[in-house]
């Protein structure tokens, strides 16, 4: 007689991970488009006769429109992002998340495939801390560089720091990409779904 096999465990996450997740998609979605919607009024590459992104991909309608969606989801975003931080600091989670030695080495020598893609998932959650700390600051360069003009000055100068700002969003829609495929190999959908509801 055979005994009934189990249901397979689903994966489940921490109330923290799911609120984090689903603030991040929501508030990268809005500085995205809005951001693109200040690009519009002047273009970093062309200046205004340059590259224009159609309005269909864009959020705030006019300049100050979207400065206005742009700066409200940044904070959103940013406070989201230094809550976390706080949190895997207080849960010790950072040591889980974070790459180490040994994540370097099993790039190396193991042929575990599950232990690469953990390995992978830390490498690349640990390179885009700098991305996003590069982000903010030049972020915050534009948006008051009366008050901060040394952050101005750390790039050269203000085309220089719109360059370097809108550099960042690509590698960092690059990340949610790679994040998504990394989880979705680790643990498939049911993983991916667990991050957020």
């Amino acid at each position: 007689m055979n005994s009934p096999t189990k249901p397979p465990k689903l994966p489940t996450q921490a109330l923290a991970a799911k609120i984090f997740h689903s603030i991040n998609i929501m508030s990268l979605f809005l500085m995205i488009t809005s951001g693109l919607q200040i690009y519009n009024a002047n273009p970093v590459f062309g200046g205004r006769a340059g590259l224009h992104i159609p309005p269909i991909f864009t959020l705030g309608a006019w300049l100050a429109g979207g400065r206005h969606w742009h700066f409200a989801s940044m904070w959103l975003f940013s406070l989201n992002l230094l809550f976390y931080g706080i949190y895997i600091f207080i849960t010790r989670r950072w040591r889980h998340r974070f790459v180490g030695s040994n994540d370097i080495q099993a790039l190396q020598k193991t042929q575990n495939p599950k232990r690469l893609t953990y390995a992978w998932h830390r490498i690349i959650y640990t390179s885009i801390i700098p991305v996003l700390l590069l982000a903010i600051l030049t972020g915050i360069g534009m948006y008051k560089p009366a008050q901060f003009p040394w952050i101005v000055d750390m790039f050269g100068d203000w085309q220089a720091l719109r360059i370097v700002h809108f550099a960042s969003v690509p590698l960092v829609i690059i990340f949610v990409i790679i994040h998504w495929r990394l989880g979705q190999k680790a643990g498939g959908d049911k993983l991916i779904e667990s991050m957020f509801w």
